[in-house]
């Protein structure tokens, strides 16, 4: 008698533990990642009025492992307002659209739907402070689970590296961090 009642104690007990366990790669996780890289103008055409096309190519490490992220948008060719940018010698862009995917050491994807970004240009400093918004939208590997429509956000200081024969920049250096929430993360 005691050993069934010993069995329905730690049976249901061994039940929970390995719900909980297997829970455990789909709970949420937050994000922290560092990068650098560069920037430039795009050969891809987003087909957005009134743009050029971006395309960011980074590399960095942090919670989720080291990683490369190339990310595509639509960059507006005329600043936009009102302006908030904090300097008085500082011009606005809203970026219009976009998207990329980050590539995990392990060979997972990750990739997100650019959801706003912003960029405020400061000519007399000669650099510009960047943020973008992330949707997540899917992956394969570890993050084929992963829950759609987490939102990151990327936050950059970029710098002109190379101008053009007309003084104007083409090529950028870029570093920053990208932090959030991820749910449905499977392990490596």
């Amino acid at each position: 008698m005691r050993s069934k009642s010993i069995a329905n104690f730690y049976l249901p007990m061994a039940a929970m533990f390995l719900t909980m366990a297997l829970a455990l790669p789909a709970a949420a996780q937050q994000v922290k990642m560092t990068f650098s890289g560069t920037s430039a103008a795009s050969s891809s055409n987003l087909q957005q009025p009134n743009t050029t096309n971006g395309e960011d190519d980074y590399a960095g490490t942090g919670t989720l492992g080291s990683f490369t992220f190339r990310l595509l948008e639509a960059d507006p060719n005329s600043p936009t307002s009102p302006n908030p940018c904090p300097g008085a010698n500082e011009i606005y862009f809203v970026e219009s659209g976009g998207g990329g995917a980050f590539r995990f050491q392990d060979g997972s994807l990750l990739y997100v739907q650019l959801t706003h970004g912003s960029d405020c240009i400061d000519f007399t400093a000669g650099h510009a402070h960047c943020i973008r918004i992330l949707q997540i939208t899917g992956g394969t590997g570890r993050f084929n689970n992963v829950s759609p429509g987490t939102l990151l956000t990327l936050t950059e200081t970029v710098v002109p590296v190379v101008a053009d024969a007309l003084g104007y920049p083409v090529f950028f250096a870029a570093t920053g961090k990208i932090t959030g929430m991820v749910s449905g993360v499977g392990s490596d």
